[in-house]
């Protein structure tokens, strides 16, 4: 399959794809930590354009529109409209995914963008192999729920608890193993 996973750095869908015999590629504006030969550092929106892809699985930044940010972003705060226009971009992503692919999906931590969107699915580590928890919500076109791989016990909220850092927010969007591992055995063979 040829995949793209937009908006990511790190490549761990990326390289789960790759070293499931995929054609996998990640995009984001920066450098990606993993293999550059893999990835398209450039707008995803252009990168989408170039081809048709069997899957697009998309990352966008959750900085303005996910709930813990309401103190920030939300309705009546200063920096609402910054909230309206990553909204109203991610829903444009969205919708230029579908139309360059039959199959997408769109991961983001609970959301203001979810209720623009169709067939949301929220899972959190620990059904696939991680001790912890961040719910998260999946947008899914043409593509099945995510069963759960491999439920564990813990429910530690490491993502909350980490410190400070120049890294931080990069280390908290960082998609899990587990849940990388399942959207190749899952969604890779359709």
């Amino acid at each position: 399959m040829k995949v793209l996973i937009g908006c990511e750095e790190s490549q761990v869908v990326c390289a789960a794809f790759r070293a499931a015999g995929h054609d996998g590629y990640s995009c984001d504006l920066v450098p990606t930590r993993g293999n550059p030969n893999w990835h398209y550092q450039n707008d995803v929106l252009d990168i989408i354009k170039t081809q048709y892809w069997d899957l697009i699985i998309l990352h966008p930044d959750c900085t303005k529109m996910a709930v813990s940010g309401n103190r920030w972003y939300g309705k009546g705060m200063p920096r609402h409209q910054e909230r309206i226009d990553a909204v109203n971009w991610t829903i444009d992503l969205w919708s230029l995914a579908k139309v360059y692919s039959k199959r997408a999906a769109l991961e983001n931590p609970v959301s203001v963008v979810f209720p623009h969107l169709e067939n949301v699915q929220y899972i959190q580590p620990w059904q696939f192999g991680h001790g912890e928890t961040k719910k998260t919500g999946l947008a899914l076109h043409n593509l099945p729920n995510l069963i759960p791989t491999n439920i564990v016990d813990g429910r530690e909220n490491r993502i909350w608890k980490m410190a400070p850092s120049p890294t931080r927010k990069r280390d908290r969007s960082e998609t899990y193993p587990g849940i990388a591992d399942a959207f190749v055995r899952q969604w890779g063979s359709l």
